[in-house]
């Protein structure tokens, strides 16, 4: 039994996935490799148009039939070859063993049905419970949330409740059928700093005292230091460097690391123009040669036209970097 508690229940190994368009293709992961373990908090951080969503959602296999292909690699989520599963094996996956939470509460919440109704519905679609035992749950999850009135809050529908609690609720709903693993997509972009904070201090007890693993999605280099325990740094598609969020962030190794961590607001001097990583994210459809950081990066030469792999930093085994001059800066920490 020890042994099946250390098995991934995520794990992508070497995933290439492209977007077939007109007169091409878009290069959307390429050669990802990560895994999340069982109980742990892993975070995947980047730019948008890194490939963190694509991540995402190919984990649960919810991008649109027939709009993706699969050049290389395997993903296994809690032993399910999920590129090769059938949709029914999908359907039992999800929900009852993997739940997720999605950015926007309102588009998650059905706005012409009550949030008891709703969480009920989910809770008993996935247990064998009574109507009665399924309220009562959904009561104590909403508890848990710190929801004070769950009960008046079961009777409302999502356009009564503000932001924050909405999302308090999804992510009660993603517990209901205590899941293996949540996977998070940028869940507390929309919400202020108080609240994001409080939400993210719920969803990591409940994770904790559950057994939950947590996969979250998020651009924000603070949101990981609060929250997760590892973390994989994306660009352009490409995991450029992962590690222990202690390691990545107190001592980031990659330049795209490191500018993230200068362009974040709790890093700036007072008075003072936040530094901005030049340029923008090249396109996916015509990735250039070599590292694809290349064309923003102030220390990139000609060895950079080759791609480098990732690889762990010298004593640091479990911090890996995909960069030809990799460097730890020890001057960047995180301020909650």
């Amino acid at each position: 039994m020890a042994e099946e508690t250390q098995k991934p229940v995520l794990e992508i190994n070497d995933l290439r996935l492209v977007f077939p368009v007109y007169g091409g293709e878009i290069s959307a992961l390429n050669n990802v490799s990560l895994q999340v373990n069982a109980g742990e908090i892993v975070g995947v951080v980047g730019e948008s148009g890194s490939g963190k969503s694509v991540t995402a959602m190919m984990s649960m296999r919810l991008l649109p039939q027939d709009s993706f292909a699969i050049k290389a690699g395997e993903l296994r989520l809690l032993g399910t070859d999920v590129i090769n599963a059938s949709d029914k094996q999908m359907r039992q996956l999800r929900g009852a063993r993997v739940a997720m939470i999605f950015q926007e509460p309102m588009n998650a919440l059905n706005p012409t049905r009550k949030i008891g109704r709703q969480m009920c519905e989910v809770i008993r679609l996935h247990q064998h419970l009574t109507r009665q035992q399924a309220y009562q749950k959904a009561i104590g999850l909403l508890q848990e949330m710190q929801i004070g009135d769950a009960e008046q809050v079961m009777g409302r529908y999502p356009f009564e409740l503000s932001g924050g609690m909405r999302q308090r609720v999804l992510i009660a709903m993603a517990f209901s059928c205590e899941p293996e693993l949540i996977i998070a997509d940028e869940p507390t972009t929309a919400l202020d700093v108080t609240v994001q904070r409080q939400v993210l201090r719920l969803l990591r007890r409940k994770a904790k005292s559950s057994g939950t693993a947590v996969l979250f999605i998020t651009h924000d280099m603070a949101v990981v230091s609060q929250l997760c325990d590892r973390v994989y740094v994306m660009y352009a598609g490409h995991v450029i460097e992962s590690g222990k969020t202690a390691e990545v962030i107190g001592q980031p190794a990659h330049p795209y690391s490191i500018g993230l961590l200068q362009a974040a607001p709790e890093n700036g001097e007072p008075r003072s123009l936040l530094k901005a990583i030049p340029g923008t994210v090249p396109n996916l459809a015509k990735l250039p040669a070599g590292c694809a950081f290349r064309g923003r990066c102030a220390q990139g030469d000609e060895q950079c036209a080759q791609s480098p792999k990732l690889m762990p930093l010298d004593g640091h085994a479990q911090q890996l970097v995909s960069c030809w001059h990799p460097q730890r800066i020890p001057t960047l920490t995180m301020q909650e």
